[in-house]
């Protein structure tokens, strides 16, 4: 079954949530390390949404577990636990970001599922890399 629009929107979905509970982290707690952990949630959550419509040589390189079910799962329940402390909002992100990932994470082992085209696209098999 092609259900590539579905992960792009549940991706896009996803992004946005990121950068939500990024910006929520600038407005609650005013500590040195709740701005660091915003500005990186904020800056992973817009990679997330910006992998949806073009995908950098770069990130194909040296972010390659992005292009499978299992390393994008893990990356968004990190993510995701990241977001959950202090707040209803957060806790809330932090667990549908999470939710989503361990969604990844089982469709990994769903063979009738395959991944959709901007994650296959830069799956070429470990050590394909041109020196």
């Amino acid at each position: 079954m092609d259900f590539s629009d579905s992960f792009r929107i549940v991706n896009l979905v996803v992004g946005v949530i990121m950068v939500l509970g990024g910006i929520s982290q600038f407005f609650t707690n005013t500590g040195f390390q709740s701005i660091i952990i915003g500005a990186y949630v904020l800056l992973f959550g817009l990679a997330v949404s910006l992998l949806e419509f073009q995908i950098p040589a770069q990130v194909s390189r040296y972010a390659s577990f992005m292009f499978s079910f299992v390393g994008r799962g893990i990356f968004y329940v990190f993510i995701g636990s990241i977001l959950l402390n202090h707040g209803w909002l957060r806790i809330l992100l932090g667990s549908i970001v999470g939710a989503v990932g361990v969604a990844y994470v089982a469709l990994e082992f769903v063979p009738s599922v395959e991944p959709p085209a901007n994650m296959r696209e830069a799956d070429a098999g470990w050590g394909a890399e041109q020196v």
